[in-house]
């Protein structure tokens, strides 16, 4: 949908062939433009995710944003880049591209910002999402797709069963606010996700009860295809599994916390923990945390970002290297 560049609904085999809903979403437009999405399979920029005091420097310059999450700053603020119009610019039977004219002075940031993204299906098991940008000033850009998934049912159930494997070893821990405290520990007890378990299982210990909002260190290369294991999701019941691979450093693993009840798709009510996102992405608040991989984007240069997706249903989690 050129609302938000959002992903509206994803269909999958289960493991006896039959298709299914496998992301959280609403039947038609009006429930994304009027403010009751809480970001479903939009893309979230200029820059996701949070930025601490919704405040940044670049070249010794201050600038404010919105402070629409407390104190700090979320998603590109009160009209980010998932609430606004995008140009259609080409589309194919397994392809759109989609491009958004981000003017000086949006939501608070420096610079025009001409961003991208291209939604395709490369094979009939894959969705491929690659985004670009390039700026006339230097800006920060971090930009991610926050879709909501739900392999087993797309939302009518929770997650909890949902087995989840993160290429990662380590996180960046936050405060109460959710932004990063600028240590990358090492993830250990509910945290540590390396090794696939059942959501549910350490959710009661993260974060204090609230469930998984955190970044996630990826730790393998780039491959020959540009791209590094990311995380891989299966859901018993039905067989479905998930396998992300992508160019970026990070990955927010965020289980749909703040669901408390909205009807979607269906009439279907969204409560907490219906689904989950893995926002691939750069680091929280990294404009603001100098050791951080860099997101300032300069003139000249070009934003870059890729993630593939690729779906599967089998009676057994799949093994080996995804």
């Amino acid at each position: 949908m050129d609302w938000g560049a959002t992903i509206t609904s994803v269909v999958v085999p289960d493991k006896h062939g039959v298709p299914g809903e496998v992301t959280l979403g609403f039947d038609d437009v009006v429930p994304y433009t009027d403010g009751r999405s809480p970001y479903f399979g939009c893309v979230a920029g200029r820059v996701a995710n949070r930025t601490a005091q919704a405040t940044f420097s670049v070249e010794g310059k201050e600038y404010s944003l919105a402070a629409n999450n407390g104190a700090n700053h979320l998603h590109g603020g009160n009209v980010g880049f998932d609430k606004q119009h995008w140009f259609c610019e080409a589309q194919s039977e397994t392809s759109v591209t989609l491009a958004l004219l981000s003017p000086d002075g949006d939501e608070g940031y420096p610079g025009q910002l001409l961003a991208r993204v291209t939604y395709s299906l490369p094979s009939p098991t894959q969705l491929r999402i690659e985004y670009s940008a390039a700026t006339d000033k230097p800006t920060p850009v971090n930009l991610t797709n926050h879709t909501y998934w739900n392999l087993r049912d797309g939302g009518r159930r929770n997650v909890l069963q949902h087995q989840v494997e993160l290429s990662a070893d380590l996180y960046t821990p936050v405060d109460e606010g959710s932004i990063p405290t600028g240590e990358v520990r090492a993830a250990a007890g509910a945290m540590a996700l390396s090794k696939s378990r059942p959501i549910g299982e350490g959710l009661a210990e993260a974060d204090n009860g609230m469930g998984y909002d955190h970044n996630y260190v990826l730790r393998s290369p780039l491959g020959d295809d540009g791209l590094r294991p990311c995380a891989r999701v299966f859901e018993p019941d039905s067989g479905r599994w998930m396998a992300v691979r992508t160019d970026q450093p990070g990955v927010q693993f965020y289980t749909g916390n703040y669901l408390d009840g909205l009807e979607g798709r269906g009439g279907v009510l969204y409560a907490r923990h219906h689904g989950f996102c893995l926002e691939t992405q750069n680091f929280p608040d990294s404009a603001n945390q100098s050791h951080f991989p860099s997101i300032l984007l300069r003139p000249g240069q070009r934003y870059t970002h890729m993630t593939v997706h690729e779906f599967g249903a089998s009676s057994l989690p799949p093994r080996g290297p995804y």
